[in-house]
């Protein structure tokens, strides 16, 4: 069983010597880029976030190929944390997993490499997430900060997509 805690731990009690990945799961706008920096404060970390890349690259608006872009991002991210691991920096990635088979397929590409690959899943109720969606457009129609604006439409689509993870599938469960 997953651990529920708001601090991250290692998987399983286990002290790892060697640089690691954490996967952030999470929906859109429910703190999984603030949860990363807790992870770089608890270790050697880099925190690679696709949506970084695209809002950088390609500002609030990719069109209609804004699924493809992203996903070559993560894929070129796929192998720019391979890099890190290798000089023995571990990887915080920050894009959501929001889906069963990515999750699973992130998990296999680095556990065949021999990497320790965690799940960090943060657990937000409908109320809290509505209210930092709001938050959010607010800071970004303010300039605040550079994200994606999450209109009704956009919410719906995500929270269509998305597939809560198992318990099975978690090694580190926070309640939001």
């Amino acid at each position: 069983m997953p651990s529920r805690s708001s601090k991250p731990i290692l998987s399983k009690g286990v002290q790892s010597t060697m640089a690691a990945v954490y996967l952030i799961c999470g929906k859109l706008c429910c703190g999984k880029s603030t949860y990363a920096k807790t992870l770089l404060a608890a270790h050697k970390a880099v925190v690679l976030s696709a949506d970084e890349i695209m809002l950088a690259v390609f500002g609030l608006y990719a069109g209609e190929k804004h699924d493809e872009y992203a996903a070559n991002v993560r894929a070129y991210l796929f192998g720019k944390s391979l890099e890190l691991i290798r000089a023995d920096v571990s990887v915080v990635l920050d894009w959501g997993f929001w889906t069963k088979a990515g999750r699973d397929e992130a998990k296999a590409f680095y556990r065949s490499r021999g990497i320790e690959c965690q799940l960090h899943y943060l657990d937000i109720g409908d109320e809290v997430w509505r209210a930092r969606i709001s938050q959010r457009n607010r800071s970004v129609m303010a300039g605040e900060t550079t994200a994606y604006i999450v209109d009704s439409a956009l919410a719906a689509k995500f929270a269509a997509r998305f597939e809560p993870p198992s318990k099975e599938e978690v090694d580190v469960w926070v309640d939001v």
